[in-house]
């Protein structure tokens, strides 16, 4: 799943003892791993160390690094992810993984360095599904290496307010979205790069990849926000979260982070502004909305 931010929720920071904070926020506010036990999540830690313990392959370096992120460590997976590149230097996977941490800990120049350096080094590899860390609902992966690549590289530009850079990326990324959830995914995002780029024919002309009749297992948040520009839902709704959702406020900063632009888009910024708050005063900090409403008020402030 790609959504967001994959991993645990978040506590409160522990101020009882000296860590390091995992990330520093936009508006310079620290945020730290948890501290509670997370028997599933740390069962699959245990056991992608015990596969890296018996053999550091270049996949095991990208297990344990993911499943030590998932948990929220991310100084940790950064150098798990560094210390395999040093070993693997071709593996366009590992500086992948290592770019999306990066992005995690709004360190968007590096995150784009090592998406540069994944793209040279993936020219004509053959297209690769890659394996769900936290499987969706039909335990099915959707997406490819490739398509993470760059889709990762177009959301550092983004997040960075690249928006010509973006543009390019995404429209790359769109030629290996080959199912529903990844073409929904990519338009989302490129809309969002149009319109920013002053370019409301071409946003409205991608719009038209959207259909009633699409099939969509995971970015359902993204397409309720596709629906909403498309003029579709009204903008209330897609901001009031299904109570039934998985997770209320992996939702709410997805499709929070949409209406906020709703709103930018009207040059309504106080309503923006309300609305990117309610945002970033949820747990999911690592979630692709979050940092980018964060991006928002950094903006402004």
């Amino acid at each position: 799943m790609f959504i967001g931010l994959v991993g645990c929720n978040p506590s409160m920071p522990d101020t009882s003892v000296d860590k390091m904070p995992e990330v520093i926020s936009l508006l310079g506010v620290e945020y730290f791993s948890p501290t509670e036990y997370i028997p599933k999540l740390d069962s699959n830690l245990l056991v992608a160390q015990e596969k890296f313990n018996a053999a550091p392959t270049e996949e095991n370096y990208i297990w344990l690094g993911r499943r030590t992120a998932y948990l929220t460590r991310y100084n940790e997976a950064i150098k798990i992810f560094t210390d395999g590149i040093a070993k693997f230097p071709y593996s366009y996977k590992l500086y992948r993984h290592r770019g999306h941490r990066y992005i995690s800990q709004r360190k968007f120049d590096e995150a784009i360095a090592d998406f540069e350096k994944a793209v040279d080094l993936m020219k004509d590899a053959p297209i690769e599904i890659e394996p769900d860390g936290l499987p969706n609902k039909l335990n099915q992966p959707l997406s490819s290496v490739q398509f993470n690549i760059w889709y990762h590289l177009a959301l550092a530009h983004y997040l960075k307010g690249e928006f010509d850079h973006a543009e390019k990326a995404y429209l790359e990324c769109l030629k290996v979205s080959n199912n529903d959830d990844l073409i929904t995914a990519t338009v989302d995002w490129l809309y969002m790069t149009y319109r920013r780029n002053e370019k409301p024919e071409e946003a409205k002309k991608l719009l038209e990849k959207i259909t009633d009749s699409m099939v969509i297992i995971e970015n359902d948040s993204y397409f309720k926000r596709l629906a909403m520009y498309k003029g579709r839902l009204p903008v209330d709704s897609v901001l009031a979260v299904n109570a039934s959702n998985t997770d209320i406020a992996l939702s709410l900063a997805t499709q929070g982070y949409g209406v906020g632009n709703w709103y930018l888009y009207q040059k309504d910024t106080t309503n923006a502004i309300q609305v990117f708050e309610r945002v970033v005063a949820g747990k999911h900090f690592s979630a692709f909305g979050f940092i980018a409403a964060e991006a928002e008020l950094a903006r402004f402030r």
